[in-house]
């Protein structure tokens, strides 16, 4: 596996692969790998010949009370775990690589109305810098399929709007969120949970099915919705939100029975703020 921190060196690789006519995969990624990212680079690799993932904590998508300079950063353990799964080039570039004209004054991608409600008022601009620092990454990668995990719905719901209005020549794929065994998300903040609170992180799951089977016995959606945000109070979260949505674009349905439903959640355990969804 070979590993690139200048565009050059991408840029490069991407022409041999294109000579050599073959498919690219892209897994954009923060590092602090988990089996989710793992999974994604896996099932990138059957979609296309050669697979690129890409390890860049993007400052642009985090608040000023946020985590930037203390997320995770584990460049060595996060090549080694690509290496097994399969993963043909890791892009690592730094900040002045991906913002050359600097962040504040770096050309935005706003994406209106799946980018608002949600996580999207609880963190102004985060959405903004994800749609940003993706399409400067598709640019530069420029491949045939990007693989997202299901886990950030919000987030992949904003790329899908993305690449469809400006007609990037990108398959979008998603991958199921992988758990633990106690049904809690695979996360890089997971990291920032102690082993008790991870086993009190858990509760966020059962909730979430709690929630779907209140949702398929026709109960009241707004009922649902703060019975569930009690329960999670309870076992000792400080909830943002949980709220049940149109999956195709987060609007707010009006029927307890509407087909295509999704189920989202968003609550903080200690130092880790958690974020998960089951679709209905």
């Amino acid at each position: 596996m070979l590993t690139v921190h200048e565009l050059s060196g991408l840029r490069q690789w991407r022409a041999d692969m294109r000579s050599a006519g073959k498919r690219v995969a892209f897994v954009p990624t923060m590092g602090n790998l988990h089996r989710g990212h793992f999974s994604l680079v896996e099932q990138a690799r059957e979609s296309a010949d050669a697979v690129v993932a890409s390890i860049f904590v993007n400052p642009t998508q985090f608040g000023p009370n946020e985590d930037f300079a203390s997320y995770p950063r584990t460049l060595s353990e996060d090549q080694a775990g690509l290496a097994a799964a399969g993963c043909d080039l890791v892009f690592a570039p730094d900040v002045a690589t991906m913002y050359p004209i600097g962040v504040e004054r770096t050309v935005r991608m706003e994406v209106p109305d799946v980018s608002t409600g949600l996580c999207g008022d609880i963190r102004p601009g985060h959405f903004a810098g994800v749609a940003t620092v993706v399409a400067r990454l598709f640019n530069m990668v420029q491949p045939e399929t990007a693989w997202f995990g299901r886990k950030d719905f919000q987030q992949v719901l904003v790329i899908r709007r993305m690449v469809e209005d400006l007609s990037f020549p990108i398959d979008l794929r998603v991958g199921d969120t992988v758990r633990e065994a106690n049904g809690l998300a695979m996360s890089s903040r997971n990291a920032y949970l102690t082993n008790a609170e991870r086993e009190q992180a858990a509760e966020i799951f059962r909730t979430l099915t709690a929630v779907t089977e209140s949702v398929r016995a026709g109960r009241r959606l707004g009922l649902i919705e703060t019975a569930a945000v009690d329960r999670l109070q309870g076992a000792g979260f400080r909830v943002d939100y949980v709220s049940i949505r149109r999956a195709a674009d987060l609007s707010v349905p009006t029927e307890p029975n509407e087909p295509g439903l999704v189920v989202l959640a968003a609550a903080r355990l200690g130092k880790a703020r958690l974020i998960d969804n089951l679709l209905i």
